[in-house]
């Protein structure tokens, strides 16, 4: 087995968390989800009602990588070329000059992204797909990591256009921060009282120590047993009896990945089914489209998740033999 820099990853995780805790009550949870993303190359969607900390939790994220930043406020009258940039005449060069757009950036904010229309939502896929964009007929390659945050809301509808299958299915996680809890929103209040924290945090890492760990986090060893349980929980999506649309073979990989980057901040460089478990619902349930029925029954993405992980058994329980 390959040994991996398992102590740095962990190391890493712990340094971020700190950093963005700062700023952000709680949440620990869906911070480490959100630094896995990260450590897969994959981006996250943030969906929950307004004033929960969606934006606040990607500005962390965004300034703690310390790599270039930019934010998309999306509104109905956002054009494509607003996101990837446009070619302008230079009179002077007496030719036309590529004035790169937000989306050349290394961390990208896409505020309310469903209030973009679909033709500029669209735009966005060629750089999360690709790591690319094409203007004029030119290709631009986009500074590596990149990662995309989008914020959305899920309870207001008017003016907003939801995002088509094909961009659900290009970002990694999902996530829901929720309400804190009682003892949260008292430290929140307590800690916002004179100023906002997001003013004074700064960079505790920088964009070449993530690739780093980008490409040490995919070598973290599967064994065969969890590669299989994998494909089988993504399998079982398709044939559910209340499911109309299951998991493509992206949401597979996107699994494997994610449980990969789990396994490493959690100190180990193998996997155990318990990582697939833990990402499984971040992972997977946006990428499901439930029978019209299901839905009127109040049933969720995932709710039908959480019953597969509980039908689907692992076959065999991995042996790894390990230094740690």
């Amino acid at each position: 087995m390959i040994q991996l820099p398992i102590s740095s990853v962990q190391k890493f995780g712990q340094k971020m968390k700190e950093n963005i805790s700062r700023v952000i009550v709680g949440k620990e949870m869906e911070i480490k989800i959100l630094l896995a993303a990260l450590l897969s190359g994959g981006h996250v969607l943030l969906e929950d009602v307004p004033g929960v900390g969606k934006t606040i939790l990607a500005r962390s994220l965004a300034i703690s990588f310390g790599g270039t930043f930019s934010r998309i406020q999306c509104t109905p009258d956002l054009l494509p070329s607003d996101i990837t940039g446009v070619s302008v005449y230079d009179q002077k060069l007496n030719d036309f000059v590529f004035r790169p757009g937000p989306v050349l950036a290394q961390i990208v904010l896409a505020d309310e992204i469903n209030r973009a229309t679909p033709r500029t939502q669209s735009s966005l896929l060629e750089a999360m797909g690709e790591g690319q964009v094409t203007v004029d007929g030119v290709t631009y390659q986009l500074e590596q990591p990149f990662l995309v945050l989008a914020t959305q809301n899920p309870i207001e509808y008017e003016g907003t256009f939801p995002l088509p299958e094909a961009q659900l299915d290009r970002f990694l996680v999902r996530l829901d921060l929720g309400y804190p809890s009682l003892e949260e929103e008292d430290r929140l209040l307590h800690r916002l009282q004179k100023k906002h924290p997001i003013h004074e945090l700064t960079a505790c890492t920088d964009p070449t120590q993530v690739a780093e760990l980008q490409n040490a986090v995919t070598e973290v060893f599967v064994e065969d047993s969890v590669r299989d349980y994998i494909v089988r929980l993504v399998q079982s999506t398709r044939t559910h009896s209340q499911v109309r649309l299951g998991v493509s073979p992206r949401g597979s990989l996107f699994l494997l990945r994610a449980s990969q980057a789990w396994a490493a901040l959690s100190g180990r460089d193998f996997i155990l089914p318990d990582d697939v478990k833990k990402m499984a619902v971040p992972v997977l349930a946006h990428r499901l489209r439930l029978k019209t029925r299901t839905e009127l029954r109040g049933i969720s993405a995932a709710g039908i998740i959480e019953e597969l992980l509980a039908a689907v058994a692992v076959k065999a329980e991995p042996k790894i033999e390990t230094d740690l």
